[in-house]
């Protein structure tokens, strides 16, 4: 993190309780639910990562600053370009109005920041990227802090006990090193499985937010 947006540098933080969201405990509420599948927005992924992140670190209303400096962006940014880092981003027509993004790395996903600037817009998004997780076999979404919002979602606070266990199973073998032990996520997968209105695969067609939902309410 930075301090602010024209720090110089950037620091480390490791939270005493860490905040995650379990993949098969997301809360779809009915009116998210409802927007979802009504396709409000337009959602793609990995569509436009530098714009993701960009609008992350603007300043709003409500945070007239951001711990998003030139380092961490730039950094994120050749991490993209390089298959690690990874973006959610939502569309009114050609317009951003919000997002996320973050790291993969083995079987887990480090969410970096979320943005919204029309309502709901990061919530459809994170519910997009559970979907795409889920899918792709993740078994950790770090959220680094909780918030009212994100518990809204069903993210839990854990010790740095329990993290360090969930966090190990995830990322065991993709260090580098010794043979991978399990296989790593696959942030794609969820293009490759379109599913029908009952929850099948189908032949092929683009996702929707009902397949979404679909996806979202089925028991893991």
């Amino acid at each position: 993190m930075a301090d602010a947006r024209d720090a110089a540098g950037v620091y480390w933080v490791e939270p005493r309780k860490r905040a995650v969201l379990p993949l098969d405990g997301f809360h779809l509420s009915r009116s998210l639910k409802k927007t979802i599948a009504s396709d409000r927005f337009r959602v793609t992924a990995d569509a436009a990562f530098e714009d993701v992140i960009a609008l992350c670190a603007e300043s709003a209303d409500d945070r007239p600053d951001t711990w998003i400096n030139t380092t961490i962006e730039q950094v994120f940014t050749q991490l993209h370009f390089r298959g690690f880092t990874h973006s959610i981003e939502c569309w009114d027509s050609d317009e951003l109005v919000g997002g996320l993004y973050g790291l993969a790395l083995g079987r887990a996903f480090f969410g970096e920041s979320m943005v919204s600037r029309a309502t709901d817009a990061s919530k459809v998004a994170l519910a997009w990227l559970v979907a795409r997780l889920r899918a792709g076999g993740f078994t950790l979404l770090d959220c680094q802090f909780q918030t009212p919002h994100l518990a809204s979602m069903g993210a839990v606070e854990i010790s740095r006990g329990d993290y360090v266990a969930l966090l190990g199973g995830a990322i065991e073998g993709s260090l580098g090193g010794a043979a991978a032990s399990v296989e790593s996520g696959d942030f794609g997968a969820l293009d490759r499985l379109p599913l029908d209105s009952d929850g099948a695969v189908t032949v092929s067609g683009p996702l929707v937010g009902k397949d979404i939902v679909q996806l979202l309410t089925q028991t893991s």
